[in-house]
C-alpha cells in the first residue's frame, strides 16, 4: 500500500516560516504530481499549490510569491516552503499524490493525514 505522511507543520509567528515535506511510501512505481490543500476552521477546503512531474508549479492567488512548492525525486517527498505567514495560513495542510502502483500504468489519488500550521501572536 501506498502512504502519505506529512510533516513540519506547527505554530509560528505572523511573518514567520515554515517549510512542510510531504513524503510517499510503499509499492510506487512513479510519483506524478503532487499537491498541497489546507483547510482553515469552518471553511472549505482550499487548493494551495501544485508541482507537476516534470517540475512545473502553480499556486493559489492567496499564497502567490510566499510559497514555493518544491520536490525531491529521489526521496518521493514534496515541500512546501512558506514564508510571511499570516493568521490567514492557518490551517491543516494536507499533501495530495498522484501515484503509479508497481505493476500499473494508472495513476491512483492519495491525501496524507495533515499537519496543522498555526500562525499567530
Amino acid at each position: 500500500q501506498v502512504q502519505l505522511v506529512e510533516s513540519g507543520g506547527g505554530l509560528v509567528e505572523p511573518g514567520g516560516s515554515l517549510r512542510l515535506s510531504c513524503a510517499a511510501s510503499g509499492s510506487i512505481f512513479r510519483v506524478n504530481h503532487m499537491r498541497w490543500y489546507r483547510q482553515a476552521p469552518g471553511k472549505q477546503p482550499e487548493w494551495v499549490a501544485t508541482i507537476l512531474s516534470g517540475g512545473g508549479t502553480s499556486y493559489a492567488d492567496s499564497v502567490k510569491g510566499r510559497f514555493t512548492i518544491s520536490r525531491d525525486n529521489a526521496k518521493n517527498t514534496v515541500y512546501l516552503q512558506m514564508n510571511t505567514l499570516k493568521p490567514e495560513d492557518t490551517a491543516v495542510y494536507y499533501c495530495n499524490a498522484d501515484i503509479i502502483n508497481s505493476g500499473s500504468v494508472l495513476s491512483n489519488n492519495y491525501w496524507g493525514q495533515g499537519t496543522q500550521v498555526t500562525v499567530s501572536s
